[in-house]
């Protein structure tokens, strides 16, 4: 992954790579997003180290060379977080439509999966209470993101109940990510070690997430 972000480093196909991993991860949790984003920013931290000429200490990395031919190119940290941040919010929306169109075969298909009819449930009560920290939650847990969109779409929540509490998610979730490579990159330099501190990170905070969802749902009193 170091060489092919290397070699986008100084084109803007690299935002476009990005948003796409993280638009189609809704409907292929396989597809590692999260990694992407934290490489691509680990790549902005070595295109700004050698910038400032102290990409010595790293030469030995193939992102932290493709930073010293194109560090004037390098992919923005600000970039990297619209990009992410509207990607995720776009993928949301768009599984969340499908969900509440699809239907009879849908609310079967719910009712065949523990995971989409816990969520529906857990989410239609926090949506009711005025309160969506569960759609957050679930940005960070793997496949939550997917569980809580669809979840959202078959129970036929309206979408400014659903909405604004994606775009907070996408907001942390990018922001998380995006803080990850940067600042690992900048401590740890731009190299395989940074980037795989940086995703530990990322699945330390999924497992708390996934922890958190997998919690029985309350009973109304």
């Amino acid at each position: 992954m170091f060489e092919a972000v290397g070699l986008l480093l100084g084109s803007p196909w690299i935002y476009a790579v990005v948003a796409l991993s993280v638009l189609l991860d809704v409907f292929l949790p396989v597809l590692p997003s999260g990694a992407l984003v934290i490489t691509a920013a680990t790549a902005a931290a070595a295109g700004t180290t050698a910038a400032a000429g102290q990409s010595a200490a790293t030469g030995s990395s193939a992102v932290a060379s493709a930073a010293v031919q194109t560090s004037g190119d390098a992919p923005s940290v600000p970039g990297l977080l619209l990009c992410a941040a509207t990607a995720s919010v776009l993928g949301d929306l768009v599984a969340y439509r499908l969900a509440r169109r699809g239907g009879e075969w849908l609310d079967r298909a719910v009712a065949r999966s523990r995971r989409l009819a816990t969520a529906r449930e857990r989410l239609g009560t926090a949506l009711s209470r005025g309160g969506g920290l569960l759609v957050v939650i679930a940005r960070f847990a793997p496949a939550g993101r997917s569980v809580v969109s669809l979840g959202a779409g078959a129970a036929h929540r309206r979408v400014w109940e659903f909405l604004p509490w994606s775009a907070l998610a996408a907001v942390a979730w990018a922001g998380y990510s995006v803080g990850l490579g940067w600042f690992g990159g900048q401590w740890l330099g731009a190299t395989w070690v940074g980037v795989a501190v940086s995703v530990a990170a990322l699945f330390a905070a999924g497992s708390v997430a996934a922890y958190i969802m997998r919690r029985p749902v309350p009973k109304a009193a």
